[in-house]
């Protein structure tokens, strides 16, 4: 549509025609001049905003969208200065009746045929539904930060509160990366030691001079340099929770110290000479088998029972790779708003490419391939040519969709990489996936996969 120039009030000097056009639209349109003046604004404008046309028309548009946006980081005004359109931006904006109102927002320059920059357009439409579901979705797979829809992490989001209120030690198993220390902080938040410390400390990086000071503390003149006073994490993490992460790696004669600590709920600073009572909670972690090691003679087997009270086991993201299109949407979500950007998501192909490697670390490395992206990925949507050469080449036993595959070759691919990972076990696969069986019996017939019985 082409519009020409005219003096202000006139909607830019829009015919009948156009306006039937854009009243037809059902997002919301609106155009504004070089002075920021709104000199057109559609029916679906007027409905979402609850403002009139002839109330808008010559007002401010910060004026009459109320936008959170509107005095720091508009987007008009940035398209206006660098010429760039922006791409469904949300933003909030404040309707007629002072209710909050989620918007997707797109802007363009205006020109008239001979090039002439008239001034700006903005589409935006109410994703106020949208929004609704996607907390609903939320809510139901995330729990206490964690986000999950596979069935193992649902059934340990149901077990978390009873477990959460006893005062049992619990140890928490699973490979790096797969958030021991959420499931822990979960569990802390959850008791009644919420309002009072959750001491982490990780076990494997500290020799055990240095890691016995930092969790029994030191009394002044103890060693050379101990000037004063110092707490452990036993002090510091009194009447509330203290997390032992990489717990199956300190040595023999440290888990001696901490067996004796365990069973009699008192310790020792070094240097001093009388023994500290302590109220603390103890949850355990460790990328290791333990049961193992105790059979290899490497894990004292009274400290392993002793911290083996309620295990609980998290599957790596290889077993759970439903969640995948979940956590990519919560990482996204993160980092557009630490780096104050507006990526939309990720393209088909790319996401059949994540969906296809088998992340030895886990959700942290999921994590730092979006971190990645976004310093590649200005707008718009993250592409294959925005993750790493290696994670292509970490997913070369699987297949690789190529960007110009349909949709149905890409759920192909996904579907015959999930079956693969399971071995061809249908059952398995389903509920990886979180469908019935039948479903993806259904899918795998009229897909035309070849899967070996």
């Amino acid at each position: 549509m082409s519009i020409r120039h005219s003096s202000y009030p006139l909607p830019l000097n829009l015919g009948n025609e156009q306006n039937i056009i854009l009243d037809s639209i059902a997002d919301g349109v609106f155009t504004v001049d070089q002075d920021w003046r709104i000199t057109s604004f559609n029916r679906a404008a007027q409905e979402i905003t609850g403002v009139s046309r002839q109330e808008a028309i010559g007002q401010l548009c910060k004026d009459v969208l109320k936008a959170d946006i509107c005095e720091k980081s508009c987007c008009l005004r940035t398209t206006m200065k660098t010429g760039q359109p922006i791409v469904n931006k949300k933003i909030h904006i404040i309707d007629a009746q002072g209710r909050i109102i989620p918007i997707s927002i797109s802007t363009a320059l205006l020109r008239d045929k001979s090039g002439e920059h008239l001034g700006a357009v903005e589409t935006f439409r109410d994703i106020s539904i949208e929004e609704d579901l996607r907390k609903a979705i939320k809510a139901k797979y995330s729990f206490a930060d964690i986000i999950s829809k596979n069935h193992k992490m649902l059934q340990l989001f149901d077990m978390l509160p009873d477990l959460a209120v006893s005062q049992s030690t619990v140890l928490i198993e699973g490979e790096s990366g797969t958030g021991k220390e959420l499931f822990a902080r979960a569990i802390h938040n959850l008791s009644p030691r919420k309002k009072q410390p959750f001491i982490a400390v990780n076990c494997s990086a500290l020799p055990d001079t240095l890691l016995e000071s930092e969790l029994f503390g030191y009394k002044a003149g103890a060693f050379t340099d101990a000037k004063k006073d110092k707490p452990g994490r036993f002090r510091l993490a009194e009447n509330g929770t203290l997390f032992l992460d990489e717990i199956g790696d300190i040595t023999p004669a440290m888990q001696a110290k901490l067996l004796r600590v365990l069973q009699e709920k008192t310790y020792e600073p070094l240097g001093a000479t009388e023994s500290l009572q302590h109220n603390v909670r103890i949850i355990a972690a460790t990328n290791k088998n333990l049961e193992e090691l105790v059979r290899q003679g490497r894990f004292r087997e009274d400290l392993f029972y002793r911290i083996h009270v309620f295990k609980i086991t998290l599957p790596p993201l290889r077993e759970r790779m439903e969640d995948i299109p979940l956590l990519i949407e919560h990482f996204i979500a993160r980092f557009n708003a630490l780096q104050k950007k507006n990526i939309a998501g990720v393209s088909d192909a790319a996401m059949a490419v994540l969906m296809s490697y088998a992340y030895p670390g886990n959700i942290r490395e999921l994590a730092n391939l979006i971190e990645r992206a976004f310093i590649i990925c200005k707008a718009g949507l993250i592409e294959k040519r925005h993750l790493p050469e290696s994670l292509f080449a970490g997913a070369s036993a699987v297949h690789i969709p190529k960007d110009s595959e349909s949709l149905k070759d890409m759920q192909s691919s996904y579907l015959y990489n999930a079956l693969r990972q399971n071995n061809w076990n249908r059952p398995q696969t389903a509920r990886q996936l979180g469908m019935h069986k039948s479903t993806l019996y259904r899918k795998i017939k009229s897909l035309g996969l070849a899967v070996p019985k």
